[in-house]
């Protein structure tokens, strides 16, 4: 299969799925998916970074290498598919430190920006805890952005909100 040709060739999850199983666990495969997840074509970022998501999802250490490219491409997506994807598979995973205070940096942008995508904006809360969980003092920051937020944003970004704000706590007096 060529990766490329099967994601432009439809846009499903069925499709998406196929694809995930094709890569599997093999690297080789996945360096060809992150070629295109990196590229500069807006179409195949889209579709390249929800495979991502789910690649992630069956076998995250196959994203560790890559980190130190997909975080900085968060500040200037091609696709808002790509940041929300990446965003949901980067909290999953232990970030190294080298890289924890430019995604912190990212996620506090993405979480303050009311123009992203609700997705978006929670994914980048969840990033956030996980970063206050190795730098605590940043936990009162996050907690204040979030209460300030929540009265004005939807069910999904409050219900959220709330976890995090539980945690948080949690972090604060642990």
């Amino acid at each position: 299969m060529k990766i490329r040709d099967a994601l432009l060739e439809e846009h499903s999850k069925a499709q998406t799925l196929k694809i995930t199983r094709y890569i599997g666990s093999d690297a080789a495969r996945f360096a060809e998916l992150m070629e295109l997840v990196l590229d500069d074509e807006y179409r195949v970022v889209q579709r390249a970074s929800w495979v991502v998501k789910h690649c992630g999802e069956h076998n995250p250490m196959l994203l560790i290498p890559y980190l130190s490219e997909l975080i900085p491409r968060l500040r200037k997506p091609k696709h808002d598919a790509y940041k929300r994807n990446v965003l949901h598979i980067i909290s999953l995973l232990d970030v190294p430190d080298e890289l924890l205070g430019e995604l912190a940096d990212i996620c506090f942008s993405s979480l303050e920006n009311r123009k992203e995508a609700v997705a978006i904006r929670v994914h980048a809360m969840q990033n956030l805890l996980n970063v206050c969980k190795r730098e605590p003092e940043l936990a009162p920051e996050l907690k204040m952005l979030i209460e300030e937020y929540m009265p004005h944003e939807s069910a999904g970004f409050k219900s959220r909100g709330k976890k995090i704000i539980k945690a948080l706590e949690e972090i604060k007096e642990g």
